[in-house]
């Protein structure tokens, strides 16, 4: 991916980021079911299973054990959609040019090594964040 396609992402990241959606306690199936005023029975009907499996599921989700396929058809069942999304902590392109930097790091270490013995001046700094730039869309980044 390129930091043009990290920056398209970035902004879609930004409304997550400044907008968190924190999880009812008995999870989303359970808060939407209760709001539209569905009992269990009535749910269990409408996913074509018992009531037991929707309570099951409902404590799945609850406690972060549900799978995905699971998730979207009780959200289908309630007339809703699953909206996945994975946010980062930090902005995409300082994860990348974090990763840059090691691995420039990593490939200028000998060569820091070698001046150090020679009794040369050693100051990579300026070679480390050129090289980091210079791999940051790179294959091999991440390896």
């Amino acid at each position: 991916m390129g930091s043009t396609a990290r920056q398209a992402l970035e902004q879609d990241l930004a409304r997550h980021r400044q907008h968190p959606t924190a999880v009812p306690p008995r999870g989303w199936v359970r808060a939407i079911r209760d709001a539209l005023g569905m009992s269990t029975r009535e749910f269990a009907s409408r996913l074509g299973t018992t009531s037991s499996y929707v309570s099951k599921l409902e404590a799945n989700e609850a406690s972060a054990a549900i799978t995905l396929d699971t998730l979207q058809r009780a959200a289908a069942a309630l007339g809703c959609r699953v909206e996945y999304v994975l946010v980062p902590d930090r902005p995409l392109e300082d994860i990348v040019m974090d990763q840059a930097r090691r691995k420039a790091s990593e490939i200028l270490a000998p060569v820091g090594h070698t001046m150090v013995l020679e009794d040369q001046q050693v100051d990579l700094d300026e070679d480390l964040e050129a090289l980091a730039r210079d791999l940051v869309d790179r294959r091999g980044l991440w390896s």
